[in-house]
């Protein structure tokens, strides 16, 4: 399967380039968190699909959403949209817990990301959208 991008927007960009751009307008530890997060979902799927949504909120997809990546003042979120049906051995979801469906990573400045268990996450959740 072919990775394929997002339709290009109103602003001229595909999503992958607005998703670049906004990585680069950050510029602090908020934007090298969010470029290897991303990084890091291409790696665990190659046939991701990104998009922009809710204002400009990045957006992985592969047969549905698999995550956001919201930015904030103090954190980078990872919103996982079936979270809550997922395994998480790992213990990275720390945020969103008392939900039905969804839960979150933050990720905050300083923070060590746990490489493999954040793909293996991204992995599981590829499953779950493409058995249901």
């Amino acid at each position: 399967m072919k990775k394929i991008d997002a339709k290009a927007d109103e602003e001229g960009g595909s999503a992958s380039e607005l998703i670049e751009a906004k990585i680069q307008a950050l510029s602090d530890w908020r934007g090298e968190t969010l470029a290897r997060v991303r990084a890091l979902i291409k790696q665990a799927d190659p046939d991701v699909v990104e998009e922009l949504k809710w204002r400009g909120v990045p957006v992985w997809s592969h047969a549905g959403i698999i995550c956001t990546g919201e930015t904030y003042k103090n954190a980078v979120k990872m919103t996982f949209a079936k979270g809550a049906s997922l395994e998480d051995p790992s213990g990275l979801f720390n945020a969103s817990l008392d939900g039905n469906t969804r839960r979150a990573i933050d990720l905050h400045e300083g923070d060590r990301i746990d490489e493999e268990a954040l793909k293996t996450l991204i992995r599981a959740a590829v499953v779950l959208n493409t058995s249901t």
